[in-house]
């Protein structure tokens, strides 16, 4: 075997002497590895973004899917899109991915939004 592969071998069992060049080599490359690694490679496993304030939620399951009930405070008015990006930020942190399928306002008797229903499946 050439000096080349006696020496690739060394690596691959790790035969070397602690305080060598070749360990200090390896521990280098394990450590490259450890903190380089996530600048090139996606690990997908990104914390998920907690609401910034606390909103009452209530779930309920409903069919095969769930019925979530969304404190109205809790969620910015805007269009029928702001509004259902904001219900999923407050609900992905609860259920995880989800897919909403239906919204529906809940009004109190003066037409003032009060709380959301949102039905969504997985």
């Amino acid at each position: 075997m050439s000096k080349f592969g006696q020496t690739v071998r060394g690596y691959f069992w790790w035969t070397y002497p602690r305080g060598g060049v070749h360990y200090d080599v390896m521990v280098t490359l394990i450590l490259a590895f450890i903190f380089l690694a996530p600048i090139w490679i996606n690990f997908r496993d990104k914390p998920v973004v907690r609401s910034p304030h606390q909103s009452e939620v209530v779930v309920q399951q409903e069919g095969d899917g769930f019925l979530y009930k969304v404190d109205a405070s809790a969620v910015k008015p805007g269009t029928d899109t702001e509004v259902r990006e904001a219900l999923l930020h407050i609900i992905e942190p609860i259920a995880g991915y989800v897919t909403v399928d239906r919204i529906q306002a809940v009004q109190d008797s003066h037409h003032n939004i009060v709380a959301y229903k949102v039905w969504v499946h997985r």
